[in-house]
């Protein structure tokens, strides 16, 4: 797939309940998280025939997410970032990933987010 191309799949907003925090305080809680995932096939979206197998199953990378996020405790959203897009990447047909996680941690904002965008 040629990397500029605009297809992809994403998957908007996945809540997810994690351990995560720098303080023992903050990771003795589960936090929800939400994931964002934009996912760019190796097979652009014209080239797939109505065949599942030719694209990425989004309920499995669904559920691959899930199981990794809470697989065990993290301090930084940032590490499991990156582990979401080297999973991602490893396991599924694609060619480029754009992981956002957000934690709704500090008050009087909505959010803090990391963003990545990682590539083979």
């Amino acid at each position: 797939m040629d990397s500029s191309s605009a297809d992809s799949i994403e998957i908007k907003n996945l809540k997810v309940g994690i351990r995560v925090g720098v303080t023992d305080a903050e990771l003795s809680e589960i936090q929800q998280v939400s994931i964002c995932l934009q996912l760019f096939p190796t097979h652009p979206l014209t080239q797939l025939g109505d065949d599942i197998t030719r694209t990425v199953d989004y309920h499995v990378v669904n559920e691959r997410v899930k199981d990794l996020a809470i697989a065990h405790k993290r301090r930084l959203i940032e590490t499991l970032a990156e582990e979401i897009a080297d999973m991602l990447l490893t396991e599924f047909n694609l060619s480029r990933v754009i992981v956002q996680i957000r934690k709704f941690i500090l008050p009087d904002t909505d959010y803090v987010a990391v963003k990545l965008e990682r590539g083979i």
